[in-house]
């Protein structure tokens, strides 16, 4: 008997994952368990509690000093799919490779959203801020995979108000949310609980598949170069590899159980003969492609094209699990496409025996994703919302359980898990197994992680992270002495660049309330995006007391009310006390000499709040230096590397006049890309030098 596509696919699929992974098929009515080494599920411990070396490169797990000591999470669900919670030690099973291995500790992690602690909606703004937010086990990680490249326009719009219902009834304010396109950088994509920015971004997802109209310079250069066929792969690979590197970014933050929420109609090897061509750009084109609608039924040609097509997706979907595995991230498939008997209807010119083939196919490559990462693929149901619940539900509770390897293997291989439980009528979902470490692997956590840069430098290059693509403004926000001892606040912002691939609306105005924490109004007030020519925003500024001040920002586009909101804390310095002090250092840049000569004479144009440039580029520092006695304190200035070393001194020039700013000329040609610090130190004679850091990124 002959097979068709679809079920030669399923049977590569199956034969090659049980020889690369060692999976078993699972008993009627069981689900496979496993682990992964990554995270509390399959993490290699020390036994001593020491803290973890750095993430080795390649992906490889978190490696920790004891490596015989193996953790996995397991999911212990009744029929109904509710949590299990009463479980002991005793009632779990464990093998590994089939030889059996005592269970040596138990913790039940159980996040209740109703008896959470309270959040206040404070901004994650740096990596660091990230990092500690994710580090509390009490926050839930939930990230949406918008796939348009993988979604119908019309079935985008139908999953948005499922999606947004999600957010606002299941997830409590704790959790930690973001969203991200396949074209997202990776270090664009931020943790937050500010989830209305990112049901902003829900509300404007457009799928796009099989369109292929170019909306931003990166697609017209191969859009119009390729075939149909070819930009469909291309595509499925952008998406395929911007997954995992967002499951290899979660699994740097935090060891827990992480979920992805991908939203896609699945992927299939190759397009339907009715759609190629080899014309690039478009598919149907008379006389270039098939207008048979019966051209790959009972095609023995077609079978091996699907065959081979379908050997590198299932490469592709191995490479996928295994990264979300040794990070201890479930993939979720969310198919917007409901119930339906076939992947294109009837204008399509697509026989339904191959229609139906393709959506089998596509929902199988859903289901393995799911199945192979401790997840669950929602398919063909028209509520999602049962399936998007079960989700919370699977991080909500669920067991850590501890072992010792009998084996201690340092071989690099993958070691199958199975976890099972005595008590009857209850289904265990858990990862399938470990990537055992190396003796290499062993060396370099015995000799410890490398000294990093100092905690100075450290928190200033937090401060140029990349902002997430919910992020709609750039602020920059200094003080110095004003009038009557109290301090001149400025503050200013700039629009982002959207995104590529991110559709949104463009901030128009920023709303500023200052108040102290007595809630005393000292500033309030709206900036409308005034930009000068050199791409400077608008900026205000307002005399405050010394003392800490609140600020709440509130971005707003064009009639569309609120796009997002910030809060953040401000301690305003008193510079009136009679101590060496430096004002924040103000930033511009020119990218002409005439822009750079307007600059220098003092032409009235607001500093940046940018922190990238170009090697092209030409910065402007300028800072004032306040010093208790008749004479001016003495300013210099040095260029450090991102790990704090000195690069070299930089030439300051003193202010003309007394109570003037200093001033810096850096002219960034002399320097390669990367990260940066300019520091400034001001001394005087009987007083503590001081210094301030400003870091800055020079981009290609």
């Amino acid at each position: 008997m002959r097979m068709t596509p679809s079920r030669a696919v399923l049977l590569l699929v199956a034969t090659l994952l049980a020889v690369a992974a060692g999976l078993r098929a699972s008993a009627p009515g069981e689900q496979s368990t496993n682990a992964t080494p990554q995270a509390p599920s399959g993490q290699q411990k020390p036994a001593t509690g020491e803290p973890p070396a750095q993430v080795p490169e390649g992906g490889r797990p978190v490696f920790r000093t004891g490596i015989n000591f193996i953790r996995v999470d397991a999911i212990v669900s009744d029929g109904k799919g509710n949590p299990v919670t009463d479980l002991k030690i005793e009632d779990f099973d464990i093998s590994e490779d089939g030889k059996p291995q005592k269970p040596e500790t138990l913790r039940l992690i159980k996040i209740d959203a109703t008896t959470a602690p309270s959040y206040t909606q404070r901004t994650i703004r740096t990596r660091l801020d990230e990092e500690t937010a994710a580090a509390d086990e009490t926050s839930r990680i939930f990230v949406f995979f918008l796939d348009d490249y993988a979604v119908r326009r019309e079935n985008s719009m139908a999953v948005r108000k499922p999606l947004i219902d999600f957010i606002t009834r299941e997830l409590a304010p704790n959790d930690l949310i973001s969203v991200m396109y396949p074209l997202t950088p990776i270090d664009a994509v931020t943790l937050t609980r500010n989830h209305q920015g990112v049901i902003n971004t829900i509300e404007k997802f457009e799928g796009r598949k099989y369109n292929y109209d170019p909306i931003n310079e990166l697609e017209r250069q191969y859009v119009y170069k390729l075939t149909p066929d070819a930009i469909e792969r291309l595509r499925r690979q952008v998406s395929l590899g911007a997954i995992r590197g967002i499951v290899t970014k979660l699994g740097s933050l935090r060891e827990g159980r992480k979920s992805l929420i991908m939203v896609s109609e699945g992927y299939s090897a190759t397009l339907p003969p009715q759609m190629r061509s080899d014309q690039p750009g478009g598919y149907g084109d008379p006389g270039r492609a098939t207008r048979d609608p019966f051209a790959g039924d009972n095609n023995l040609m077609e079978d091996r094209v699907q065959f081979t097509a379908g050997v590198d997706l299932l490469s592709e979907l191995q490479d996928v699990f295994n990264a979300a595995n040794r990070n201890n991230t479930s993939l979720y498939p969310v198919d917007p496409r409901r119930l339906t008997s076939g992947e294109f209807d009837i204008t399509a010119n697509i026989s339904g025996t191959t229609s139906q083939t393709y959506l089998a196919t596509s929902t199988d490559s859903l289901r393995t994703l799911a199945e192979n990462t401790d997840g669950r693929a929602i398919v063909n149901q028209n509520d999602l919302g049962p399936g998007l619940k079960q989700i919370v539900r699977d991080a909500s509770a669920y067991y850590l359980i501890g072992y010792t390897s009998s084996q201690a293997p340092m071989d690099g291989k993958f070691h199958a898990i199975r976890v099972r439980v005595k008590r009857p009528g209850v289904q265990v979902r858990a990862r399938k197994g470990y990537w055992a470490y190396t003796e290499a692997d062993a060396k370099r956590a015995e000799a410890g992680p490398r000294p990093g840069p100092p905690t100075a430098v450290s928190r200033a290059l937090a401060t140029i992270t990349p902002l997430t693509n919910r992020r709609y403004v750039r602020t920059w926000i200094g003080t110095g002495r004003g009038a009557g001892g109290l301090a001149k606040v400025t503050f200013l912002w700039e629009p982002l660049p959207p995104t590529p691939g991110v559709r949104r609306d463009e901030a128009r105005r920023v709303t500023l309330l200052a108040t102290t924490p007595a809630g005393d109004i000292v500033y309030r007030g709206r900036l409308p995006a005034t930009l000068a020519p050199t791409g400077q925003g608008a900026a205000i500024s307002f005399d405050a007391k010394p003392g800490k001040l609140d600020l709440r920002l509130t971005i707003e586009g064009d009639g569309t009310g609120t796009l997002d909101t910030e809060d953040r804390e401000l301690m305003v310095p008193d510079l009136s006390v009679p101590e060496l002090l430096l004002g924040t250092p103000k930033l511009w840049f020119a990218r002409s000499a005439r822009e750079f000569a307007a600059l220098a004479a003092g032409a009235d144009v607001p500093p940046t709040a940018t922190r990238e440039f170009r090697r092209t580029d030409r910065l402007l520092i300028r800072v004032e230096a306040f010093g208790p006695g008749t004479e001016p304190p003495t300013v210099t200035a040095r260029l450090l590397n991102q790990q704090g070393d000195k690069m070299g001194d930089i030439t300051v020039t003193p202010p003309l006049t007394p109570g003037g700013a200093y001033t810096v000329d850096l002219p960034l040609a002399n320097y390669a890309t990367g990260q940066f610090l300019l520091e400034l130190s001001a001394d005087g004679e009987g007083h503590k030098p001081v210094s301030e850091l400003v870091a800055f990124r020079i981009g290609t």
